[in-house]
């Protein structure tokens, strides 16, 4: 590592800050020692994965303990592609540092906001339609703001200084809403993964973005030295994967929560499985609105889904392939047991988990050419479809039962009213001296960035509005549930207590 190599220049000074004494010998160290002593990365233990378990006794994964073990399959993916890039294709596009993709994988979920992807979409709806901010929130670019703005791990006191690699590597989605880069890749024949807007939002910008408008001078900066070699739109190797490692680690880890509380019901899951796998030609020759709620529907609409979206990969064999698998190991595998504490099933987790890590690790491949919604990093057919099936077992057993569904829409309205309650608290011109003193240096630090923005990317709004805005949302998202509530209840008048650590980061 030459020590004028553009890869670990820093955004806003050189060495120093926490972390300093590896700056030298290994920037990239440091850039991790920085994520690590981050408060932003400490609130993630109280931040929600899927569900919340506090007060419940339940040992789920949190977004601290996803982050680790993103991180830790990171590094096994960041060597392995060592091994399998005969070609120096790795090489001639920037280079693969393992410490790189550790220290993107702690960071990258740094923006989550309280009580998971549910809190991230009523954010960005409130962002847009109540605070007028033109690209509302989106949980990856908040990660980035919080490592280039928010978080004060520089001796400069604006962001956590880190080097270009790492900054670029936790750029899943490297465009902003809309307007950058232009071309915007939204508008291309066939958009890169996220680029496309939300189906039910066709002008809502893309669905998913690394960036605000606040933070495209650090984009610019960090993605220089891979100019020329990554399109604008493409992610870079490092931060393929991180992004790789972040899909094998949620397929995975929410499996086993799931199963250790018996929601991974063997009976259903089973069923869904075994239901495709013996009528998968009958099904697959019906029509959308015949195939009806009978064993084996969700996975022959997921097919269907998969086909048309991702025929670069899609594979009818490999999709029965991964079926039968994840039928064996899974379906009469894991869940054929109750996990019921005891050490034989701590056991079969481990193992399940362990083999299925390796398996997918072993699977991945390096990609001189990659279609547009694939990266230079990827996984063989094989293993992408089985990652697939994982996701949609989740999403059928999980995501949308309906007792989760009421859980999480008393969430999106405790959101909503703290938004709400902040914003009005805001426009009191006789109690605004009194808000949080963080909230007020979020709206000092928003204005200065805002007031450096072209007039033309803000569609004419007012900039002291677009920075109370988005101050509220660096606050709120910064809170962790429990935090959230405890700000909710004193809001409400609910609550009697004086002091509390809502303020707290």
């Amino acid at each position: 590592m030459k020590p004028d190599d553009p890869r670990v220049r820093r955004s806003h000074e050189h060495g120093g800050g926490a972390g300093s004494s590896w700056a030298a010998s290994d920037p990239y160290r440091a850039d991790r020692d920085r994520v690590v002593e981050s408060p932003f990365f400490a609130r993630l233990a109280g931040v929600t994965q899927v569900v919340s378990p506090t007060g419940s006794g339940l040992l789920l994964h949190n977004r601290l303990t996803h982050s680790l073990k993103v991180a830790q399959v990171a590094v096994r993916l960041a060597e392995r592609v060592s091994d399998v890039d005969a070609e120096g294709v790795v090489a001639r596009l920037g280079g693969c540092d393992p410490t790189v993709v550790e220290a993107a994988a702690l960071a990258h979920d740094l923006g989550h906001p309280p009580f998971g992807h549910l809190g991230e979409q009523v954010l960005d709806r409130l962002a847009r339609q109540r605070l007028g901010l033109p690209d509302g929130f989106e949980g990856n670019a908040q990660s980035f703001r919080i490592i280039t703005t928010t978080d004060v791990r520089a001796r400069s006191g604006v962001g956590m200084d880190l080097t270009a690699a790492v900054r670029a590597a936790v750029l899943k989605y490297p465009w902003a809403r809309r307007a950058f880069p232009r071309p915007h890749p939204s508008a291309m024949p066939v958009p890169p993964r996220g680029a496309a807007p939300s189906a039910d939002d066709p002008d809502g910008g893309s669905l998913k973005f690394s960036a605000y408008l606040n933070e495209l001078d650090e984009v610019v900066d960090c993605r220089a030295p891979y100019e020329g070699l990554v399109a604008p739109w493409q992610q870079t190797v490092e931060a393929a994967v991180m992004d790789t490692a972040d899909d094998i680690a949620y397929a995975i880890h929410d499996i086993e929560d799931f199963h250790r509380v018996g929601v991974l019901a063997h009976t259903a899951v089973a069923a869904e499985l075994e239901g495709w796998l013996g009528q998968s030609v009958v099904l697959a020759r019906l029509a959308d609105p015949a195939l009806g709620r009978q064993p084996g529907h969700g996975l022959e609409t997921r097919r269907r889904r998969m086909r048309g979206r991702d025929s670069w990969i899609y594979d009818d064999d490999a999709f029965a392939a991964a079926v039968q698998r994840v039928s064996r190991e899974l379906g009469d595998g894991l869940l054929s047991t109750p996990f019921d504490g005891s050490i034989a099933a701590e056991r079969a987790v481990a193992e399940f988990s362990g083999k299925w890590t390796e398996r997918l690790v072993d699977g991945v491949r390096v990609l001189a050419e990659p279609p547009v919604r694939a990266a230079h990093v990827s996984l063989e057919a094989a293993q992408w479809h089985e990652v697939q099936v994982l996701k949609f077992l989740h999403q059928r057993f999980v995501l949308e039962r309906p007792d989760l569904a009421l859980h999480q829409r008393g969430q999106a309205q405790s959101v909503t009213t703290l938004v709400e309650a902040l914003a009005e608290w805001l426009d009191d011109a006789h109690e605004s001296a009194r808000l949080p003193r963080r909230l007020h240096d979020l709206i000092e630090i928003a204005h200065g960035e805002y007031a450096r923005i072209d007039p033309e990317w803000l569609g004419g709004t007012d900039i002291l509005r677009l920075a109370r805005g988005r101050a509220i949302i660096d606050f709120v998202a910064s809170q962790t549930d429990s935090q959230a509530r405890a700000m909710i209840e004193v809001l409400s008048g609910r609550s009697g207590r004086l002091w509390t650590d809502t303020f707290v980061l």
